[in-house]
């Protein structure tokens, strides 16, 4: 399969909505007590303002008929004469997803290549994203990426 990878556009938002529910369903089938089902993180409202936002940019990748395959949004993190942090330039992946029919053919490796690639172009620091450790499989991937854990979320359940 030929693919592109480019910013995402509103005719993208049909795709990128389905894997939206795709990610949804693992993690609540991973964690039901947070997640809930059959739903998905943005409104359409909310994804078009997303991707006309220079600031939140969203990457496709897209087969020749312009399917979706995967997603990565990304939002810049600067933060300018804080108290204790320096003032570094961060691309936050928010979310990376490869549609589970296309998996294991290198589309999420290619995502990650590219945002990495955008990102030294914008002059960025690092790039850093959340993973929930309810999803090993994303876990395995990032560490082959060559991320390595910046800080860990623990919780109790009361």
């Amino acid at each position: 399969m030929e693919l592109q990878i480019r910013r995402a556009k509103e005719q993208d938002m049909e795709g990128i909505n389905q894997l939206l529910f795709q990610v949804l369903m693992v993690h609540h089938n991973g964690r039901p007590d947070i997640f809930k089902a059959g739903c998905k993180k943005y409104t359409d409202e909310e994804l078009k303002s997303i991707i006309h936002n220079d600031n939140t940019p969203i990457f496709v990748a897209v087969d020749e008929e312009n399917k979706v395959a995967g997603y990565a949004f990304c939002i810049f993190q600067q933060y300018i004469d804080n108290n204790i942090l320096t003032d570094i330039k961060t691309l936050y992946i928010d979310d990376l997803c490869v549609d589970e029919n296309s998996r294991g053919q290198h589309i999420g490796k290619q995502l990650y290549e590219y945002v990495v690639a955008f990102a030294k172009e914008q002059e960025c620091y690092n790039v850093t994203l959340n993973v929930w450790s309810l999803n090993e499989s994303a876990m395995k991937f990032y560490e082959a990426c060559g991320l390595v854990p910046q800080k860990i979320g623990m919780e109790h359940i009361l």
